[in-house]
């Protein structure tokens, strides 16, 4: 037998070019796929409400005679007062700051009340630090009504140099989840 071209027993150039890529390719074992179960969960709660029940009420304060500093006068958020100091003498009604917070029930609170700048009424240069005394939570034992009531009590610190008057600030009260 003869033949006549010789194309017949060699490729043409463009097909040994494919045939070179085709084996260059790389060859591999079918991928195997992989399924894993993962859980999803979703907290759905209620807004906060805070309302506030009463405000705080120190009572009054009769500073003593002669130079002396650091008599503090306190209220606890139970509502015990203490004139820890014989240079004051403490007297009147007082009345912690009681709120109410609702919200979801079994959640945990954050409550934040940060000091109080209280302000001579007489005199507005002359100024008092309320350190508060709040609860730094509270849990929740239903959704939305009753809520929880916390209170909040705080002290001042005097001087026999505090001016007299009365004394008045503003809590800035916050509650989170």
């Amino acid at each position: 037998m003869m033949f006549t071209s010789d194309h017949s027993l060699h490729p043409a150039p463009g097909l040994r070019l494919l045939a070179a890529l085709v084996c260059a390719l790389p060859i591999s074992a079918a991928a195997h796929a992989a399924t894993v179960m993962a859980s999803v969960t979703a907290n759905n709660v209620k807004p906060l409400l805070l309302t506030k029940l009463q405000d705080l009420d120190l009572g009054t304060a009769t500073l003593g005679p002669g130079t002396w500093s650091n008599a503090t006068l306190s209220l606890s958020r139970a509502g015990v007062l203490s004139c820890g100091s014989a240079n004051i003498t403490c007297t009147g009604a007082t009345i912690v700051a009681q709120y109410n917070v609702q919200g979801s029930n079994n959640q945990t609170v954050r409550i934040s009340a940060p000091n109080v700048t209280l302000v001579n009424q007489s005199d507005s240069t002359q100024t008092l630090t309320l350190v508060t005394d709040a609860p730094a939570s509270v849990v929740l034992t239903s959704s939305g009504i009753p809520g929880v009531d916390f209170s909040i009590g705080g002290s001042v610190t005097l001087n026999s140099t505090t001016a007299a008057g009365t004394y008045v600030g503003t809590f800035n009260v916050t509650v989170d989840y």
